[in-house]
């Protein structure tokens, strides 16, 4: 019995035929890198082909390595097997990876999204066999609102405390959420302040994407300055020293998990914003129905239910464990018990 096209290995997902590797999470000779985020692209690995909005992403992560650089559609070749990269929508530079060999198309996903958000390539769907997919939001509960109504809320909240005095405080990843709220923040309102590990990824980028003007917060900047404006900061900043000197703030996380009626609460956060750089429930169905895959195969998030649902459907569907995760803060165990429940 000959191996699949794609192999799940203890290193990854491997094609044998071509002896590479997929977003791999131990070292390995030869790495094709979907994304940026710390999950999906690791360090230690002899070479990396990435496409080319990639490279200083995560030449700025990972330091000096081996990468070479793709466009959208350009088909190469590894011992024969033929790989082309496609928009997968997440975050800037986000690939999905499509790989074909003797008659058989597999894709895989790396994390996607359907709606464009402005700054990343818009998500493509692509015909295959085999198709593999992440299900961060693979439950019903999650369904998103259009991302244009999200920004004026957080630009009306931020208005709302500008005229309080107050300084607004906008949790969200550093690579990817921040720059994607960054680029609708209304600078009419006031300044838009930013903490160094969202500042220094967002320099990155900056040549890639019109971002509106961000002020670094340093030691020497005072809480006089910050009032009735906003700091973009990542979730990691919250409870910490550095964002006790902003006081009077008032503080707000945009993600995915905000769906969760106690996730804002929890997190000791005053105002959840859902937004998210993955699929919701729909979206992924509608992804996978619009590749005619047969063969679907989950590999993070809801695994169990999403793929039970699917085989309902008539997909072959399965799980795979792997070692990719959510980059934004996870719900809480009461919380997903409750949600997986309701689906079953």
């Amino acid at each position: 019995m000959k191996n699949p096209l794609l192999e799940f290995t203890d290193k990854g997902i491997y094609c044998s035929a071509a002896k590479v590797y997929l977003d791999p999470w131990k070292p390995v000779d030869k790495a094709i890198i979907s994304h940026g985020h710390a999950d999906h692209s690791r360090w230690g690995h002899k070479q990396y082909i990435t496409h080319h909005r990639n490279v200083p992403i995560i030449s700025h992560r990972l330091g000096e390595i081996n990468v070479t650089g793709k466009e959208w559609g350009e088909t190469f070749l590894v011992n024969n097997v033929k790989f082309t990269l496609y928009p997968a929508g997440h975050i800037i530079g986000s690939s999905q990876i499509r790989v074909e060999h003797k008659g058989e198309i597999w894709v895989f996903t790396g994390d996607y999204k359907t709606e464009h958000d402005g700054i990343s390539t818009p998500y493509e769907s692509i015909k295959c066999d085999t198709f593999i997919t992440e299900c961060t939001f693979g439950l019903p509960a999650f369904k998103w609102t259009p991302q244009q109504e999200v920004f004026e809320n957080i630009n009306q909240w931020w208005a709302e405390n500008k005229s309080e005095g107050k300084t607004s405080i906008l949790f969200g990843y550093s690579l990817g959420k921040a720059q994607r709220l960054l680029k609708y923040l209304d600078t009419d309102i006031g300044k838009i302040y930013t903490h160094g590990a969202i500042e220094n990824m967002t320099q990155v980028l900056r040549p890639l994407v019109d971002f509106p003007e961000t002020t670094l917060i340093t030691k020497d900047t005072k809480k006089e300055e910050l009032l009735g404006n906003i700091v973009l900061a990542p979730p990691s900043a919250h409870g910490s020293t550095w964002i006790r000197k902003m006081v009077p703030y008032v503080t707000a996380s945009a993600s995915g998990w905000m769906t969760f009626r106690g996730a804002r609460r929890r997190r000791a956060i005053d105002k959840g914003f859902v937004l998210s750089d993955h699929c919701d429930w729909q979206g992924l169905l509608s992804s996978i129905e619009a590749t005619g895959a047969e063969k679907v195969i989950c590999t993070h998030g809801y695994t169990e239910i999403f793929s039970r649902y699917l085989r309902e459907q008539g997909y072959d569907a399965r799980t795979e464990e792997t070692q990719y995760g959510d980059e934004e803060d996870h719900a809480t165990t009461d919380e997903t018990a409750t949600l997986e429940k309701q689906a079953s």
